[in-house]
């Protein structure tokens, strides 16, 4: 069996890729708690839940994520992670800042939208029912 050292890490978002790079060691929260991945773990996947990403890179640095919900795939030597948010951080209290600056502005623009939404919605309802009132 050939033993990897490293395992190639994707971490992409809607819009594009966040991370793309080598590490020796990933870990991160699923529904039944934490885990860590080994280039030579099995093939695995799973739904991730909100939480801090950590990957440790070849110098033994860590590169730290704050992420949404998302899926995790572990095939072969390669990691893909989807998740609809994400942010990056050098220390744990940057990436809480970042987190809490980005992911609440988004939380407030996604309301903004959902109630613009809402508010189409009715008015769309309303002129259907005007113009089966006007052809009755």
């Amino acid at each position: 069996m050939n033993k990897q050292a490293t395992m190639t890490v994707s971490l992409r978002l809607p819009a594009g890729v966040l991370y793309d790079g080598s590490a020796e060691e990933l870990m991160a929260y699923a529904e039944n708690g934490s885990f860590g991945i080994l280039p030579n773990h099995i093939d695995f996947v799973t739904a991730l839940v909100p939480c801090v990403l950590v990957l440790k890179t070849q110098a033994g640095a860590e590169q730290l994520f704050g992420i949404d919900e998302g899926i995790l795939v572990k095939h072969g030597p390669h990691v893909d992670i989807c998740v609809r948010r994400a942010a990056r951080g050098n220390d744990l209290k940057s990436l809480k800042t970042t987190i809490r600056e980005s992911f609440v502005d988004m939380d407030e623009q996604e309301r903004t939208a959902r109630s613009a939404l809402s508010r189409l919605e009715a008015d769309i309802v309303r002129n259907f029912a005007r113009l089966k009132d006007a052809h009755s």
